[in-house]
């Protein structure tokens, strides 16, 4: 099977996003000055946001001061993020992790692991049987 990356929406990457092969974006922005590693078998659905910068609220002026404060993004293997997911710096979300559509990611998201809603919490996982059987024999879409 021919692994290959495909943009189906409009997608903004930066020159410091890492891909691994077979991504899909069906449109993903990614915005600010961090790192954004992203693993094999990625798909995303429409109007997704990754930020890695944030202002300093906590610097010398109020709301916030000139300091940009930036934080990289880890997107495993085999993750699925929905439709109009946004992602903050820092997190770390584990291969074969779901992320509901419309969720904001603000902490990690675990291995297998399917969470939702405002801020992303777990309430389920994947079957890890049937997970790791569908790797094991390379069955990727």
């Amino acid at each position: 099977m021919p692994y290959s990356t495909k943009i189906n929406g409009y997608s903004v990457l930066t020159k410091l996003t890492h891909l691994g092969r077979n991504c899909h974006f069906n449109g993903l922005k990614i915005r600010g000055g961090g790192k954004v590693t992203i693993g094999d078998n990625f798909h995303s659905g429409e109007l997704c946001l990754f930020i890695t910068d944030i202002h300093n609220y906590k610097g010398n002026a109020v709301p916030y001061d000139n300091t940009i404060i930036t934080k990289d993004i880890n997107i495993g293997n085999n993750v699925w993020i929905g439709t109009g997911v946004t992602i903050l710096g820092g997190v770390n979300i584990a291969d074969g992790a779901i992320i509901q559509a419309g969720s904001v990611v603000v902490s990690d998201i675990g291995y297998c692991e399917i969470a939702g809603g405002h801020p992303a919490r777990v309430f389920a996982e994947r079957d890890l049987n049937h997970y790791e059987n569908c790797v094991k024999e390379k069955r990727f879409f």
